[in-house]
This record gives C-alpha cells, structure tokens and sequence, in this order.
C-alpha cells in the first residue's frame, strides 16, 4: 500500500485534493492510504512513501526533507494545485515513488 501525506498550511486546502487522488486510486486499483496534515503536524515520526507540499508551504522544503529524511519530500504543481487535478498528482506520486525505488 502506498503512503503519501499531503502538507499545507492548515490541512485544510488539501482535503479535497486527497478525495480526488483516492478516487484516482481506485480508478487505477492501487492501494493508497493518504491523509492532509498541516505543517505544522510534520515531524520526525512521520511515515510515508513520499510527502508532497502545497504551492503555499513549499518555503518549507529543506527543512521538512531534513526532519523526515529519508522519505521524498516533493512540491505539488501551483496548476495542479489551483486545478485540484487529482489525476495529475496521482500521477505525479506514482511517477516518483517509482524514481525513488529505482
């Protein structure tokens, strides 16, 4: 099963987003457990195969990639983000969980 946390400022934004990537998930019968957290939530016991930030936290990157390392951190697309196109970032995460493992 795929774990992937979707950060933003309050995990609010995200949660329409992380309805579209489930469904997404069943459309393409992956197994995804996927969860909106703020950033504030993020911390070294975070598990995940991989954690993507909204356009609006990515400030943060290198100090989320050195607190969870050595999970992925990686930034959702402004257009994506703006579009809530689960397809995409769906894809996006599989695309580089796949990198990651190779």
């Amino acid at each position: 099963m795929l774990k992937v946390i979707l950060c933003c400022s309050a995990a609010m934004s995200t949660s329409l987003l992380v309805e579209k990537i489930k469904n997404e998930a069943i459309n393409e019968n992956i197994q995804i457990d996927i969860e909106a957290q703020g950033i504030n939530d993020i911390d070294e016991r975070t598990q995940a195969d991989i954690i993507l930030l909204a356009p609006q936290v990515k400030y943060a990157k290198k100090q989320i990639e050195k607190l969870v390392s050595p999970i992925p951190v990686a930034e959702i697309s402004m257009r994506d983000y703006g579009l809530m196109d689960g397809k995409s970032v769906f894809s996006y995460i599989l695309n580089h969980v796949k990198q990651e493992k190779e």
